[in-house]
């Protein structure tokens, strides 16, 4: 299995999945054709699943993204928090600005949604 790397665009963040366990997302994600885009990063997740790292930590560190996105970042974590084998660690590092009540109150509702606590990291 292979790392998959993707450096961020105008409308689309830097994707640095590493097979170690390190994944991690940053930027916007302003996707006219999302589909598209995450298709590829869904199957690599998939894969990582069936023989995943002692422990993965996720860095989502976007500072917008639209519906579109949205869809997909839950899908991925998803799939993370239910196909991971309870002897396995899963980290989940949620990322935002001081004063962005938006990017927050949505890591709040995937938390909840999944039935996994996340760690919120307010940048100042």
């Amino acid at each position: 299995m292979e790392n998959y790397f993707k450096k961020s665009g105008n409308k689309t963040p830097e994707i640095d999945f590493n097979k170690n366990g390190s994944l991690k997302l940053k930027g916007r994600s302003i996707h006219e054709d999302p589909d598209e885009f995450f298709l590829a990063i869904i199957a690599w997740v998939e894969n990582y699943c069936k023989s995943p790292a002692d422990s993965t930590i996720v860095d989502i560190e976007l500072e917008y993204f639209n519906s579109g996105s949205a869809k997909f970042i839950l899908v991925i974590l998803q799939l993370l928090t239910t196909q991971l084998k309870d002897d396995k660690r899963l980290v989940i590092n949620w990322y935002y600005e001081h004063g962005d009540d938006d990017i927050l109150e949505r890591g709040q509702y995937y938390s909840s949604l999944l039935n996994k606590d996340f760690v919120f990291i307010r940048e100042s």
